[in-house]
C-alpha cells in the first residue's frame, strides 16, 4: 500500500515535490489556501492583459526541465522556452546600454565604455564563474541539514575558495571602474532581497549566471510553468485542493499525523510544508515542543529580506525602446538601494521594468504592451511605514517621474488603459509571507547553508519543509533545487 503525503501550499516547492513523490508511488494531496495555485509565482489576468504577478526572471532553464525528465516527461509537450537577447537594457541618465548574449556584441558595447572596463568585466565573469562551479557542486545541490554536511574538511576548504566575506559591491569594484557597470551588476545581486552593500559577494553569481547562461522567457508567462506542473500532477494521479487553508499541523508521539483545516482533520504518513517557513512555525505548529528552536522569540531575532512594490500597467501603445528586462538607475543609487533595509521608501528609486510583450504577444490582446515596474521597499517589520493610499500614491508618482525621464516614455501615463499594484501587505495577506517579505529569510552568512532552517524537523522525522526560506535560498531555480533535495531526504528517511 502506498504512503500518503499531504503538502501544505501549492507554490513551486510544493508542486514539484508532489511530482517527485508521485513518481515514487506516493499518494499525494496538496492543500492551497488561495483559489489560484502557484504561490508568489502567479498571474494577474485582465480582459486585454496578462501579467506575471511577481516572478519574471528565468535563469537556468535546465533546472525547470529537470523536473520533467525526473518523471519521464518531455518538457516540450508542455512549455515553450524563448531565449532573450539582450538579456538586459540599462538606462542611466542619457545613456542606454544593451547587454547582449553574444560576446562579440557585448565586447563592442563594453569597449565603448572603456577597454579597461571591458577587460575587468570579463575577468569578473571568469572569477565568479569559478565560484559558481564550486558553489553549485558542493553547496547548492546538496543538503546541509546535518552538521557534517557543512563542517567537514572538503566543504570548508571549498567555502574558503569561494571567499564570500567582502560585499557584492566591493567585490565588483575590484574589477570594474565605471560606476554604471558597477551599479548594473550590484542591482542584480540584490534579487535575493539583501543589499549589495552589506550582503556577501556570493550573490554576484546572479549577474554572472545571467550573462553566461542567458535569460529565458516562457511563452504565456511564468504561470505557464505552474499550469504545466498542475497538469502533470493530475496526470500522475495527484490531487490539489484549493481555497482550503491549513490551520494546524497535528502531532502525536513525535510524529506529524495530519493537518486540520475547514474540511476537518486529514491524516497522512508524511507532511511537507511549502508555506513560508517563519509563518509555518508561528501559525501552523501550535505545540511549542514541535517548534524546536524556532520559537516566536527566535523568529523575532532572525533577519528577513526586503519586500517589493509592483505597478502593473496595461498600455494602448507599444514602447519598442524597452527590452524584456530593463534596469533604470535612479539618482543616489546607493541611498536608494539601502533605503529598504533602513525602513525608508526610496525617493528616486532604481527601477526594474519587465516588458514580456516585447517578445510574447500572447500576453496582450491589443497593440500595446504590458509592463511591471518593480521597486524594492521595506518589509512590514518597519512599523513606521503605513501602506495607505497616501503612501502608495506618493510612491507611484515618484516611480512615474523616473519612468518619464527615459527617452520615449514621457507619454506613458497618457497611454495607460489598465493599472494595478501590489504592496507588502498583499505579500503578507495573500501568500502568508512573514512580514510581507519578498524572499523569506534573509540570506546572510549566518543564515545560509547549515545555518538555514532544516528540511526535516528535529522533533518529528516525518515532517519536512521546502521553499525559499530553506536551503539553498530564494528564487525559482534554487527552490527547484530545494524540492529535489527534500525529496531525496524523504526517500532516504521514509
Amino acid at each position: 500500500m502506498s504512503k500518503k503525503a499531504i503538502i501544505i501550499g501549492a507554490g513551486i516547492g510544493g508542486l514539484t515535490t508532489a511530482l517527485r513523490l508521485l513518481k515514487n508511488e506516493y499518494e499525494v494531496v496538496i492543500y492551497e489556501k488561495n483559489k489560484k495555485i502557484g504561490g508568489r509565482v502567479n498571474i494577474l489576468e485582465t480582459k486585454n492583459f496578462n501579467f506575471d504577478l511577481s516572478a519574471s526572471i528565468l535563469m537556468m532553464p535546465d533546472s525547470y526541465k529537470e523536473v520533467f525528465s525526473y518523471i519521464g516527461k518531455n518538457y516540450t509537450d508542455y512549455l515553450e522556452f524563448i531565449e532573450i537577447d539582450p538579456t538586459y537594457k540599462l538606462f542611466s541618465g542619457d545613456t542606454t546600454i544593451d547587454f547582449n548574449n553574444k560576446f562579440s556584441s557585448l565586447t563592442k558595447t563594453l569597449e565603448k565604455i572603456s577597454k579597461e572596463d571591458s577587460l575587468g568585466y570579463f575577468k569578473f565573469l571568469s572569477d565568479v564563474y569559478e565560484k559558481y562551479l564550486i558553489a553549485n557542486k558542493y553547496f547548492l545541490q546538496k543538503s546541509q541539514d546535518d552538521i557534517t554536511d557543512f563542517f567537514n574538511f572538503t566543504t570548508l576548504i571549498k567555502a574558503l575558495e569561494v571567499n564570500t566575506l567582502s560585499t557584492s559591491y566591493d567585490f565588483i569594484s575590484k574589477y570594474v571602474k565605471d560606476e554604471r557597470l558597477r551599479q548594473f551588476l550590484a542591482f542584480q545581486s540584490m534579487y535575493v532581497g539583501i543589499s549589495p552593500y552589506n550582503g556577501p559577494n556570493i550573490y554576484t553569481l546572479i549577474p554572472v549566471v545571467s550573462q553566461l547562461y542567458g535569460l529565458w522567457h516562457l511563452k504565456g508567462g511564468m504561470y505557464s510553468f505552474i499550469n504545466a506542473l498542475s497538469k502533470l500532477i493530475y496526470e500522475l494521479g495527484g490531487n490539489i485542493i484549493t481555497e482550503v487553508p491549513v490551520e494546524e499541523i497535528l502531532f502525536l508521539n513525535d510524529k506529524a499525523i495530519g493537518v486540520k483545516s475547514s474540511r476537518g482533520i486529514e491524516n497522512a504518513d508524511i507532511i511537507i510544508c511549502n508555506a513560508d517557513f517563519p509563518y509555518s512555525m508561528k501559525n501552523l505548529i501550535k505545540n511549542e515542543y514541535y517548534k524546536d528552536d524556532y520559537t516566536d522569540k527566535k523568529l523575532a531575532k532572525m533577519k528577513y529580506s526586503c519586500s517589493t512594490f509592483i505597478i502593473y500597467l496595461g498600455l494602448k501603445k507599444s514602447y519598442p525602446q524597452l527590452a524584456v528586462h530593463n534596469i533604470y538607475l535612479g539618482e543616489n543609487f546607493k541611498e536608494g538601494i539601502e533605503s529598504p533595509f533602513k525602513g525608508v521608501i526610496p525617493k528616486n528609486p532604481t527601477l526594474y521594468i519587465y516588458c514580456p510583450s516585447r517578445i510574447d504577444r500572447s500576453m496582450v490582446k491589443n497593440n500595446g504592451d504590458c509592463i511591471n515596474v518593480m521597486v524594492r521597499v521595506p518589509n512590514l517589520f518597519f512599523k513606521e511605514i503605513v501602506w495607505d493610499k497616501n503612501t502608495i500614491n506618493t510612491l507611484m508618482n515618484d516611480i512615474f517621474k523616473e519612468l518619464k525621464t527615459i527617452k520615449g516614455l514621457d507619454d506613458i501615463e497618457e497611454n495607460i488603459v489598465y493599472k494595478n499594484y501590489l504592496t507588502p501587505l498583499d505579500m503578507e495577506s495573500t501568500f502568508n509571507a512573514y512580514g510581507g517579505t519578498a524572499f523569506g529569510l534573509s540570506t546572510t552568512l549566518t543564515q545560509t547553508n547549515y545555518f538555514r532552517p532544516k528540511f526535516k524537523s528535529n522533533k518529528a522525522n516525518n515532517l519536512f519543509f521546502v521553499g525559499s526560506s530553506l536551503h539553498p535560498g530564494p528564487g525559482i531555480s534554487l527552490v527547484l533545487n530545494s524540492s529535489k533535495i527534500v525529496t531525496e531526504e524523504i526517500l532516504n528517511t521514509m
